[in-house]
């Protein structure tokens, strides 16, 4: 099979969820069939695995409707893109288009990064369904990665077309850390500080757990640590570490009593995997796709209940307690793979070349029916 993956959404000094999703998907699947890749910037292929590659235009450029013009040379069997939003016009191709959440219909306010129209145009398109749906009803398939994710798909009509798993995966391989050795009174948070992710509950959890440190990894804004700051419980140890390499991140998660999130909502949930993959518990929200990711492999709290979250956190520290739920976490964490994931893309990729070549048929029938 030809399988062309659209990398145009690889970050250039750094990977974020689509961009590591897309990284891990091309190197995996490039085992199972002739894979492809679009770029739109040279800087991206050291962020990628080396396989060919097309340089086409950017997906922000006013281009992108026809994209499909500049795919179309490749002559591929079936084309994937880790969005939605992929130009289709005039394509020869069957597409498959992936919608990873709802998240933003729920909180529809874009990061306060992005520039003021793209901010105003992201919180208009998240008013109503149907541009998604416009959106979606181009593929031949649509992916997402994960069954909650699907459910509410259906229960919104987001698309007539069949729906897929395409699962994500932990990065790298993280080295299994020893049951036996005592963990650090410490707690990690991996993920961005947008209002959503509800870091709020776990700095106000602090306060009942005043012999822990809280790390906040990821990179931050002056201004939103600046309201994170003003909200810290007297005496609570939080540490602000603005980014980490992926090095840093493996050896804290190799320290750490556990990996908390207390997000309102997500589509997936990747640092649960990465810590879990490790042997590393993890103490998050009480919701559908952390329960669908997890199962019982991890400590659930309410995300407006900043005691019954740490009382979930001192539970590890009773080293039994730990021991268990680092067992569950590694036995858990085998469900998911890259090697799984490019599977599941693979199967996918076939139904929507099936897909395409019946409904050519019907319309070859149905034109010589007419002659």
């Amino acid at each position: 099979m030809k399988l062309v993956i659209d990398a145009r959404y690889t970050r250039i000094t750094h990977h974020d969820g689509i961009s590591r999703f897309t990284a891990g998907l091309i190197a995996a699947a490039s085992e199972l069939a002739e894979v492809t890749m679009l770029v739109n910037d040279p800087r991206q292929l050291p962020m990628l695995p080396e396989v060919p590659y097309l340089k086409v235009s950017s997906p922000t450029s006013a281009l992108e409707p026809l994209v499909a013009l500049q795919v179309n040379k490749l002559n591929p069997d079936v084309v994937f893109s880790p969005m939605q939003t992929m130009g289709t016009f005039g394509r020869k191709y069957p597409v498959i288009l992936t919608l990873h959440d709802l998240i933003y219909y729920s909180h529809p306010h874009a990061p306060k990064f992005l520039p003021a129209p793209i901010r105003l145009g992201w919180f208009l398109f998240h008013q109503v369904y149907w541009p998604q749906r416009w959106l979606l009803n181009r593929a031949d398939a649509v992916a997402t990665v994960s069954n909650t994710t699907a459910s509410l798909m259906r229960k919104h009509n987001l698309t007539r077309k069949h729906i897929g798993l395409v699962s994500n995966a932990p990065s790298g391989t993280f080295a299994r850390r020893s049951e036996t050795a005592e963990p650090k009174k410490t707690l990690l948070y991996m993920g961005s500080f947008m209002e959503y992710k509800n870091v709020e509950t776990l700095l106000a959890g602090m306060a009942f757990l005043p012999d822990f440190e809280l790390h906040l990894l990821s990179g931050i804004a002056e201004q939103r640590r600046s309201e994170l700051e003003q909200q810290m419980p007297e005496g609570a140890k939080v540490i602000f570490h603005d980014g980490v390499s992926d090095q840093e991140y493996e050896k804290l998660l190799g320290e750490c009593t556990a990996l908390v999130t207390l997000s309102r909502e997500e589509g997936y949930g990747l640092p649960l995997v990465e810590a879990m993959s490790m042997g590393t518990p993890v103490v998050a929200t009480d919701m559908p796709i952390f329960r669908e990711v997890a199962d019982d492999a991890a400590l659930f709290a309410a995300p407006d209940d900043p005691r019954g979250f740490a009382e979930q956190v001192r539970r590890l520290a009773d080293h039994e307690t730990w021991s268990r739920y680092s067992r569950l976490a590694v036995l858990r964490a085998e469900n998911y793979s890259w090697e799984r994931s490019a599977r599941q893309l693979i199967e996918l990729a076939e139904y929507a070349s099936n897909h395409r070549a019946k409904l050519r048929g019907n319309a070859g029938k149905a034109f010589r029916s007419k002659r």
